[in-house]
C-alpha cells in the first residue's frame, strides 16, 4: 500500500507513522505537513507545505494512493468558533477534496473526537464542528470513509504531544493510562493502536463508518 499521513509530528500522528512505516505491506509513506517529521526511512517522505489551504503545487505528489489517515487536529480551549472551524473543517476539507478528486479509490480515514455531534446541532461548539468536518467527509466520493473517535490515547514507543503541557500530564498519568486501557478498552486506546486501526481499514474496511474506542481496539 501507498499511504497519505497528515499531522505525522503530532502525537496521534507519531504513532500511525510507525506502525506505517513497521508494516510489510506498506511500500511507500508521504507525511505532508508544514513541517518535515525529521525521520529518516527508506519508506518514508516528507512534503512540507507551508500553506495547508492550497494544494494545487504539489498536486502530482498526492496522485496514486491507497489510504490517507489524517491526524491533524487542535484543541479548542481559548478558540473562537470561526476560528475553530477554519483549522478544523476548512483545513481538512481543503486537503480531503483534493484527494478526492485525485485517488478515487482511496480510503479516508479521519481522527476525530469521542463526544462529536453528527447532527451539528449539539450544544458543544467543538463537537458541532467535528460533527459537520465528518458529515462532509463522508459526502465526499472516496472508496471508504472512517471516522476515528478516540477517547483518552495512551501515547507509546516516544509518541509525544506537541504541547509542553500535555506532555507533562502525559508523563505524570502514564502508569495510569497503561492500567486504564486495559481495565477500560471502550474509553481508553493507544497510538500504537490506532495506527494499527487504520492499516486494517485500508486493508479491508471495518464494520462501522464511525468507530469509538472499543471499535479501533478491536481492529487489527
Amino acid at each position: 500500500m501507498n499511504i497519505l499521513i497528515f499531522g505525522a509530528t503530532g502525537m496521534v500522528g507519531q504513532g500511525v507513522l510507525r506502525e506505517c512505516l513497521l508494516a510489510p505491506d506498506v511500500e511507500r509513506v508521504v507525511a505532508v505537513g508544514r513541517n518535515a517529521t525529521g525521520q529518516q526511512h527508506p519508506k518514508l517522505q516528507d512534503v512540507v507545505v507551508k500553506d495547508m489551504y492550497d494544494y494545487s503545487a504539489i498536486e502530482p505528489q498526492l496522485q496514486g494512493f491507497d489510504a490517507c489517515f489524517f491526524c491533524l487536529g487542535v484543541s479548542s480551549v481559548g478558540m473562537k468558533e470561526d476560528d475553530y472551524r477554519r483549522v478544523t473543517y476548512d483545513l481538512t476539507m481543503a486537503a480531503a477534496t483534493v484527494l478526492a478528486r485525485l485517488n478515487p479509490g482511496m480510503t479516508f480515514t479521519y481522527v476525530t473526537g469521542a463526544g462529536t455531534d453528527s447532527s451539528e446541532r449539539g450544544g458543544s461548539m467543538w463537537a458541532q464542528v467535528k460533527g459537520a468536518t465528518e458529515n462532509a467527509l463522508r459526502r465526499l466520493p472516496f472508496k471508504a470513509a472512517y471516522m476515528f473517535r478516540p477517547g483518552v490515547i495512551q501515547p507509546l514507543h516516544g509518541a509525544r504531544s506537541k504541547t509542553p503541557l500535555y506532555h507533562g500530564i502525559y508523563v505524570v498519568i502514564a502508569p495510569l493510562l497503561s492500567l486504564a486501557y486495559r481495565l477500560w478498552p471502550d474509553k481508553v486506546t493507544t497510538t500504537e493502536q490506532i495506527g494499527l486501526a487504520m492499516l486494517a481499514v485500508a486493508r479491508s474496511g471495518a464494520p462501522k463508518v464511525v468507530l469509538d474506542p472499543a471499535d479501533i481496539n478491536a481492529l487489527r
